[in-house]
């Protein structure tokens, strides 16, 4: 990923008594002409700083008073984010004789006064807590650390933590270390320190800061951590242990038959990855992601309405932890194609200036990126891309040479098992025999090929885990565009009736308000409602609810079952009349090919 942001504690990091290290100065200049931010952040009242720093114009931004003021010098705006020291505490420490130096928010003293200190606080009662850094100690109100002043100047410059390295010495850098996508401790500071962070910085004195700031601005990018801090939980192998993968931007290969889950596995990265502040951009061909707006800092753009410009992207993106679903389930195949060989371009760009989107997700993407390398789709350098396919042959050869993970739900085609072999170098050593259990995956397990550290050297499986947000297959598609008549629900003849055939989710709504119990019993007791909506609707965990809405109807048979089974398709599909979308007599079609018979399922 891009780096955008250096952030550098001051004492014991980038200086030496109280002396900014000549080299790292040097060096700081160099990282801003290349376009990256550097904030200091640091314990000392800004006042000091000044003192020993000068007018701080060497820097963008300044944290001070350990995360409780923010100074910017070339403006000269200051933000004070965190109470005022108390009048009662100060007159305290002045009554008992221990020296201390105040500024607007914290109050320091050497660390010998800490217990005496801590007698002040626990007399007045006061929201206040103490924080070591190294030999002195700050008195600080509660809540506020190097973290919480860093993100409020990031949100000032909209900027991303998942774009930051922060680089620090002591105990008060913890905090900092840990918001940071990146956190670097020197080898000469604390060892608990140390032990926490991504990457140790060899060396005994500042120089070797100067010489990391240097090669991290030359390169434009995020340096990789030792060590994975961030981690996504996708599910749990067979021995209940938690399988998971770490954040490093990464290219991901997502496939499998079609209706096989790759759309909820693609789904749980997703809401993964928001939740942990990252800002993704989404091509969502189907609509099946547009259920992730649920989640904080999420926008869905196109479906019912024209698809986002470039421009429109880019104020989508302009606060770096939103994400943004581009839904293109109402267009023509033809109009998804010229869209998105327009869009990726664009996206591209914009992350290279401004690193976001952090990653880019393109679902069908045998569709949309088998000639991606040679019309320059793809910015392979950078990475950062999530595909999800059925045919992963189809993708260029450069690509699949590029993807790190590659995440496989049910795989019954043998051609493309082959292509997968074929290009998994790390997998020549699996037996043939080993790849057979791809076909035979249920619906919630999915296998993590040997080519990222995850998996060793084996064929991982793993039961997917389960999703925040709900999941609609293709939504567009089946509430009102009808499926065949061989694929149509048939609700038999009954009091003189004729037979009643339903071809969407709508009228199969519709047709079930109006059933009474008695009528239903049968379809309730053979599962008949749950295997359509998952066999035909390709909807399996709705298929699900259902199931076990049948399994208590049978325990004890009541006449809320089909109220239960409506309510619970009604809050996975928008079924208002303001949502239909007008057909003609003519459009029945076929959702995507996959395994399920096409017989008519009589009931």
């Amino acid at each position: 990923m891009k780096l955008s942001v250096l952030a550098l504690d001051y004492d014991g990091t980038i200086a030496r008594n109280d002396r900014l290290d000549p080299d790292v100065l040097d060096a700081i200049g160099i990282a801003r002409r290349r376009g990256v931010t550097v904030l200091l952040v640091t314990g000392r009242v800004l006042g000091d700083l000044r003192r020993v720093a000068g007018e701080l114009r060497f820097v963008d931004g300044v944290v001070a008073e350990n995360g409780a003021v923010v100074h910017f010098p070339d403006s000269g705006h200051t933000t004070v984010l965190a109470p005022l020291v108390s009048r009662a505490f100060v007159s305290r420490l002045e009554e008992d004789g221990i020296p201390f130096q105040s500024g607007q928010c914290l109050v320091d003293a050497d660390a010998s006064f800490a217990h005496r200190m801590l007698d002040v606080i626990r007399q007045l009662e006061l929201p206040i807590v103490l924080l070591f850094n190294r030999s002195r100690v700050m008195a600080v109100a509660q809540g506020v650390s190097k973290a919480t002043g860093l993100g409020a100047a990031l949100d000032m410059l909209r900027a991303s933590p998942r774009n930051t390295v922060a680089v620090g010495d002591a105990e008060n850098d913890h905090e900092l270390l840990r918001l940071a996508e990146v956190g670097a401790a020197v080898e000469w500071g604390s060892a608990s320190l140390q032990a926490a962070a991504d990457l140790v910085l060899h060396g005994n004195s500042p120089t070797a800061v100067a010489d990391f700031i240097s090669c991290v601005a030359e390169s434009g990018r995020l340096p990789l951590p030792i060590k994975a801090r961030r981690r996504l939980l996708i599910g749990h192998t067979e021995d209940g242990s938690e399988f998971s993968l770490a954040v490093r931007g990464r290219n991901v290969l997502i496939t499998g038959d079609t209706k096989s889950g790759k759309s909820w596995l693609t789904g749980l990265l997703c809401e993964r990855l928001i939740l942990h502040g990252y800002s993704l951009c989404v091509i969502d061909p189907e609509g099946d992601y547009r259920t992730l707006e649920a989640l904080p800092g999420v926008t869905v753009l196109g479906g019912d309405d024209p698809p986002p410009t470039p421009r429109d992207l880019r104020r989508a993106l302009r606060y770096p932890e939103h994400s943004v679903v581009i839904d293109l389930s109402a267009l023509p195949h033809a109009a998804k194609l010229d869209y998105i060989r327009a869009t990726l371009p664009a996206l591209n760009v914009m992350r290279r200036r401004t690193g976001v989107p952090h990653r880019i997700i393109v679902d069908e993407a045998h569709y949309f990126l088998h000639d991606a390398v040679a019309r320059r789709l793809l910015d392979l350098d950078f990475n950062g891309y999530t595909v999800v396919t059925y045919w992963p042959s189809r993708l260029p050869a450069e690509l699949i040479a590029a993807t790190e993970v590659i995440l496989v739900t049910r795989q019954s085609d043998s051609g493309e098992i082959a292509a997968l072999r074929r290009h998994c170098v790390s997998c020549q050593h699996v037996s043939p025999s080993t790849w057979a259990i791809l076909g035979h995956l249920r619906l919630d397990q999915a296998v993590a090929l040997p080519v990222t550290e995850e998996t060793g050297t084996a064929l991982r499986l793993f039961t997917i885990g389960e999703r925040l947000t709900p999941h609609v297959r293709h939504r567009q598609k089946y509430v009102d565009v009808p499926v065949t008549d061989s694929r149509a629900f048939v609700f038999s003849p009954s009091g003189g009736r004729s037979e009643s055939r339903v071809h969407t989710l709508r009228e199969f709504v519709a047709v079930l308000e109006d059933l009474n119990v008695a009528r239903a019993d049968g379809y309730l007791r053979r599962s008949d409602f749950s295997r359509w909506i998952g066999q035909v609707l390709g909807d399996y965990a709705l298929a699900g609810k259902l199931h076990g809405h049948k399994l208590q109807y049978i325990h004890a048979p009541h006449r809320g079952a089909l109220e239960q089974i409506v309510a619970a398709i009604k809050s996975r599909y928008d079924l208002t009349e303001e949502n239909s979308v007008a057909t003609a007599p003519d459009s029945r079609v076929v959702g995507q090919t996959g395994q399920v018979s096409t017989q008519a399922i009589q009931l």
